[in-house]
């Protein structure tokens, strides 16, 4: 079953190891990660689309609402951006951060506190703030943003505004934590600044961090020259785009290799690289074959299959994936596992490879919110909570934050995923314009009813003016007219002394008809 599943996915034995691919073409770039040939990572990028979430901006606030602790900041978009009270205070380190105060600095807890009363002072109507988008417009909701910067680069995030630093939480070896709090204690900082040293940072020597902190300062200077120079609103610092953040976020010491089929960006990838790695400049390759490179390493056939609402998992069960306004409901289905005789097995085999996939069906959409899992009902609760750590355990590698509660007594995990941005169905879909996103429509049983109700209405209401009626509807509701529903038709042209004449007309929607005074071609309504 797992050979056939690989074959299905277009995946090759021969292929392992950490692979980046990355395709430019002429209106999206995108980037895959394979691990063992296994689509694990995939981001798009449009021209057409604006990506702001990271991006830094001044802006002017228009509007202070007390009621919700709120208020709305002009950034230069349609929508003003949303800042909530408490976003607008300096805030601590984020909770997957762990605290280290730098010797001979003042200790964060020595500091007089801004409370969210003090806020609608600091910035009153009209005022400028320098601001970070951290969830993108989604939906009909304007951006949010925080006042409490951060700027990451390869190694380090970088917080103007913030004067505490520390050590990512996955990060876990304590030696390794021992030697990077010591690095973190040599780094020279401008006063009231903080970083952040980030998961990538783990084995890096010294002469890393002390460079990437020197490009970070630089960029914090040019960002400080547009807050002094540039009128509200007006956009001081823009995320980089898919190239730089790949090479940024994604080409690790573990990436084997990355295959681009651009010159320049294949060039521009290897130029960014050497300012961190020379050797590392050696991974990036330029593709050049005949066939498409998403086609070539098997990723396309990936994608499709990923993306469906149905995805099946190796050892015959699947998982259904529905994406609603409020939250995302993923179900688990034993399928074609009939497994061995022990049932308890099965369905924990089951279980275990839905909490891999379910893992990286988050990752691959972009999905957040509230997500709910419907496990397959395990009577064991060792094997509840053993699901649960697999869950657990393959969350880590998710850069957006998660949150996850253990297996309810319903069967029900319960967890949230950061939401930054819109999910890739949402910004690659368009809701379908003959179901209007439903994803079903009403079948020719329930027109006809419908239909007969309406004859009925109007026959009552047009009882001495009308006695001969015109009815065009698509040719699937007349086949079951003139098939099933033939007497009932006649039946109410007997009760009423009318005659009904019909027409079937293809560009009819399914859900729709048209009845017509036969003399005068007037519609005619209930």
């Amino acid at each position: 079953m797992i050979e056939s599943v690989k074959r299905l996915l277009g995946m090759s034995k021969k292929k392992s190891g950490i692979m980046l691919i990355v395709s430019c073409e002429k209106l999206e770039k995108r980037v895959a990660l394979l691990e063992g040939g296994l689509l694990e990572e995939y981001t798009t990028e449009r021209d057409t689309d604006r990506n702001i979430v990271g991006a830094i901006f001044k802006g002017k606030v228009r509007n202070i609402e007390q009621g919700i602790k709120a208020m709305f900041v002009d950034i230069g978009f349609e929508k003003n951006a949303f800042l909530q009270f408490w976003d607008a205070i300096p805030a601590a380190l984020d909770n997957e951060i762990e605290t280290v105060v730098r010797a001979g600095k003042e200790k964060p807890g020595n500091r007089k506190k801004i409370t969210a009363k003090d806020v609608p002072s600091i910035y009153p109507v009209g005022s400028e703030i320098v601001v970070q988008v951290k969830k993108g417009p989604i939906s009909n909701k304007g951006p949010r943003i925080t006042t409490d910067i951060s700027i990451p680069g390869r190694y380090l995030v970088l917080m103007p505004f913030n004067d505490q630093c520390g050590i990512s939480r996955k990060i876990e070896d304590p030696k390794e934590r021992d030697r990077l709090r010591v690095i973190l204690r040599k780094l020279h900082l401008p006063e009231g600044m903080g970083i952040i040293i980030r998961t990538v940072g783990q084995g890096q020597r010294e002469r890393f961090f002390v460079r990437d902190l020197s490009l970070l300062l630089d960029q914090w200077k040019e960002i400080q020259e547009g807050m002094k120079n540039r009128p509200a609103p007006a956009m001081l610092s823009a995320e980089p785009d898919l190239i730089d953040r790949t090479v940024r976020d994604f080409l690790t010491d573990s990436v084997d290799a990355v295959h681009v089929d651009d010159m320049k960006a294949c060039e521009r990838m290897q130029l960014l690289i050497s300012h961190v790695s020379k050797r590392a400049r050696s991974k990036v390759h330029f593709y050049s074959g005949a066939q498409p490179i998403f086609e070539n390493f098997g990723v396309q056939k990936q994608i499709e299959a990923a993306f469906l609402r149905q995805v099946w998992l190796p050892c015959g069960g699947y998982i259904v994936i529905d994406e609603t306004e409020a939250m995302i409901a993923v179900d688990v289905n034993t399928g074609r596992n009939k497994g061995t005789k022990d049932m308890e097995k099965t369905l924990l085999q089951t279980n275990l490879e839905a909490a891999d996939e379910i893992a990286r069906q988050l990752r691959l959409r972009n999905i957040g919110g509230i997500i709910v899992a419907d496990f397959i009902d395990m009577k064991n609760r060792k094997d509840q909570q053993t699901v649960y750590q697999r869950l657990r355990e393959r969350l880590k590698r998710d850069k957006a934050r998660t949150h996850l509660l253990p297996i309810s007594p319903l069967g029900l995990m319960e967890m949230t995923r950061q939401r930054a941005q819109e999910s890739l169905a949402s910004t690659h879909y368009l809701n379908c314009p003959y179901c209007h996103g439903h994803g079903y429509i009403k079948s020719p049983t329930t027109m006809s009813v419908e239909l007969q109700r309406t004859l009925h209405s109007i026959m009552r209401k047009y009882v001495n003016a009308v006695h001969e009626l015109k009815i065009i509807v698509h040719p699937d509701l007349l086949n079951r007219l003139r098939t099933e529903d033939e007497e009932l038709l006649l039946d109410i042209e007997r009760r009423y002394s009318a005659r009904l004449s019909f027409r079937a007309d293809p560009t009819f929607h399914h859900e729709k008809f048209s009845i017509l005074n036969a003399v005068t071609n007037e519609e005619l309504k209930p």
